[in-house]
């Protein structure tokens, strides 16, 4: 009976560790046939393995790509066209807008491929391939070894993985880590970098809702954007030119404009960011009572500021439009992460599956060896961790959080180059003159009196919350001796003071530049600041952070083998860490709260419904509610509404953002751009009952392309079925 009691507790426990159904789970294409395709059949995907990833044919991968540093999209035409969301593209939108030509409001739609606008430093990544490659970059790790000689040997074999395996190609080659370091996979990849910016709804489409609506169902945003790759003339990768012709791609999707159903089969086929599945319960509690509520405090004061000056000015509008958002992301993501991790008790339960793994750990020797001591050597690191994450985050919020600061900080290489004197001239003249184009960029988007407030209220947070032993010693030795604690009084002063507050000062400090000069930038207030901050990081944090990460990851590598050990007739998922992953599951609604059960999709009745004059999130554009009278649908609506998004329980993380939802037969049906907000601690544990991830409807973007914005000639690059 004794034997009986364990085995159930255990599979009762199971869950809390791994992937016991199938809508949880970011899996790695390379092992769908192997780990999932007869289970995904069984939900009611009509294709194979092999023609989700392959390397011998063409296959879904080929049509899927990482859009810049973060997002995902997909190739949608035989000419290179992708489409990704509203807010993975808005910061090349908002790069080519202007007060007189605001493509942020106004959206924008080349009326050819002439019009198309180049984005400098904008690219997006194919996979090729992936192998598991953890023989050879583990070759040479003895038991014995330190974590650093560990870390050596690794980093030696991957070098010479990565240059053996794209040698006389154009390709890219990377290895990462999986189950923190149990496995290792190789990444081929072609990076394309001539990527254009080809059409975009309105903000008042494209970002309807905005973030009062964010991380929230029901969701009314068109969030979609289209860009275009362009090749060279042998369909290669190429800088820019104007010789450059459209991408022929080696797979590009089928857009199906059926419409969806609930129930339906559904799959997102993307770059997830970061994931941390398998954290121990010290650690969900550090997340979620300690670090997320202090970033969110830092966060919210910034928004404050930023949003008021948005209101009052429309130049600062447009320069902070996407600042503003980037910070609100995920302010309001670690809010809805902190509420859904107290809803889940997502600390008891981990605490009770690791009461579970103790008794496993302990049932005999050679178990106790291995484990016995694990979780107690884990209580005490997160300990003696907590300060050290906090201070950590101090700093990359109220410190280097600050624009300012970051920005003073960035002419740290040029001081140190002007003081070394094997450094010749020239490379001190390209130096300066880099500095000028990012000064040009900086200031596009800087205004003085804002900047001035928000470093005052983070400053303030930095010197009155943040633990004294990390903090820079300029707080004590001048905030607090010479200004008495007044941080406005020292805002006056530095603003005052500094260069690096006006376009005007810095262009002349560079602009006849001698390197004997360089004690002038160390010596500036905002200068010395920014030196002490960082400094103060690198010695007083930075190392510790390190070190403790380095520790945790060691145990978690062996926690990770444990667990496999423990389960191991169970199927394991790796933690997203930006590569190519496959979530699957099906459309389905859910029940926040009581008395609330959300249906599975939205329409167009619903942003009728939202319509508010008065805030901005809410105007409706004259066309769009022309269109709603006439129910000039088109071809995009098969019952009289436009649908506007959906919800499924595909597991999806940040990253996942302009991935593909497919269908059964792999054709798009959707764009994924959130996550409930109920839902959002799905990166630390999966509640099937409240993740869903919240996708825009396909039909809803080829309606707003076609009727909205009259850009017909980009539907007829598509193939549509019906």
């Amino acid at each position: 009976m004794y034997k009986i009691k364990i085995i159930i507790s255990l599979f009762l426990t199971l869950s809390l560790f791994i992937t016991a159904k199938a809508d949880e789970g970011m899996w790695i294409p390379l092992l769908l046939e192997q780990l999932n395709q007869g289970d995904m059949q069984s939900m009611g995907l009509k294709l194979t393995a092999e023609d989700i990833y392959s390397v011998n044919k063409s296959s879904l991968k080929n049509a899927v790509c990482l859009f810049g540093g973060g997002c995902t999209a997909e190739v949608v035409s035989n000419q290179g066209l992708i489409l990704t969301n509203h807010h993975c593209g808005y910061s090349s939108i908002q790069s080519h807008s202007s007060i007189e030509n605001n493509y942020l409001v106004n959206g924008y739609w080349a009326n050819d491929l002439k019009s198309e606008l180049s984005n400098p430093g904008l690219s997006v990544t194919f996979l090729i391939r992936m192998e598991d490659v953890t023989k050879t970059i583990l070759d040479g790790v003895g038991h014995g070894m330190s974590e650093a000689q560990r870390n050596d040997v690794i980093k030696k074999n991957i070098e010479k993985i990565e240059k053996a395996a794209v040698k006389g190609t154009p390709y890219k080659a990377k290895v990462k880590p999986f189950y923190y370091g149990n496995e290792y996979y190789l990444f081929i990849s072609e990076v394309f970098t001539d990527i254009r910016l080809v059409g975009a709804p309105p903000e008042a489409i494209g970002r309807f809702g905005g973030d009062t609506d964010n991380w929230s169902w029901p969701r009314h945003t068109g969030d979609f954007s289209v860009f275009r790759i362009y090749a060279d003339t042998n369909n290669l990768p190429a800088d820019y030119s104007e010789k450059n012709v459209p991408y022929v791609p080696k797979k590009s999707l089928t857009i199906s404009i059926r419409g969806i159903k609930k129930d339906d089969f559904t799959m997102v086929y993307g770059f997830p960011g970061r994931t941390q599945e398998y954290l121990t319960s010290d650690a969900v509690n550090l997340i979620g009572n300690i670090e997320d509520p202090a970033m969110i405090n830092i966060r919210e004061n910034k928004l404050e500021i930023m949003g008021a000056a948005m209101k009052e000015n429309r130049l600062v509008k447009l320069q902070y439009s996407n600042k503003y958002q980037v910070v609100a992301n995920y302010w309001k993501k670690w809010k809805g992460e902190c509420k859904g991790l107290r809803k889940l008790d997502a600390v008891e339960k981990k605490k009770k599956s690791e009461e579970e793994f103790i008794k496993w750990a302990n049932s005999n020797d050679t178990l106790k060896i291995k484990y016995g001591e694990l979780l107690n050597t884990f209580e005490k690191l997160y300990a003696a961790y907590t300060p050290v994450a906090l201070a950590y985050d101090y700093f990359s919020e109220a410190g280097a959080g600050n624009e300012i600061i970051k920005y003073a900080w960035g002419f740290n290489n040029l001081i140190a180059k002007c003081n070394d004197k094997s450094v010749k001239d020239d490379e001190i003249i390209k130096m300066v003159s880099q500095l000028k184009a990012g000064a040009n960029a900086f200031f596009k988007n800087y205004d003085q009196p804002t900047d001035k407030k928000i470093f005052s209220a983070l400053i303030r947070i930095y010197y009155e919350k943040a633990d004294l032993k990390f903090q820079s010693l300029i707080f004590p030795s001048v905030i607090k001796n010479k200004f008495n604690g007044d941080i406005s009084g020292y805002a006056d002063y530095l603003y005052l003071k500094s260069s690096f507050v006006s376009k005007e000062k810095i262009m002349k400090m560079l602009g006849d530049f001698k390197r004997k000069k360089a004690y002038k930038i160390a010596e500036d207030p905002i200068f010395t600041l920014a030196s002490d901050i960082y400094i103060n990081f690198y010695t007083n944090i930075s190392s510790s952070y390190n070190k403790y990460n380095d520790q945790l990851d060691s145990l978690y590598r062996v926690y990770i083998t444990g667990l496999r050990e423990m389960y191991q007739n169970e199927k394991f998922y790796p933690d997203a860490n930006l590569t190519l992953r496959l979530s699957y599951g099906k459309i389905a609604g859910y029940k926040p709260m009581d008395a609330v059960d959300y249906f599975y999709f939205t329409t167009l009745d619903g942003v009728m419904e939202k319509e508010d004059t008065t805030i901005d999130d809410y105007k409706v554009p004259d066309k769009l509610k022309e269109l709603y009278r006439k129910k000039d649908y088109g071809n995009y609506s098969n019952d009289s509404i436009m649908h506007i998004a959906f919800i499924a329980n595909n597991h999806t993380s940040g990253g996942n953002s302009g991935s593909p939802v497919l269908n059964a037969e792999g054709e798009l049906i959707g764009i994924n751009f959130d996550r409930v907000w109920e839902g959002t601690m799905s990166d630390i544990m999966f509640n099937p009952d409240q993740c869903r991830n919240i996708s825009l409807d396909i039909r809803y973007a080829l309606f707003i392309i076609d009727k909205y914005a009259g850009a017909k000639r980009l539907i007829d690059e598509m193939k549509i079925v019906e």
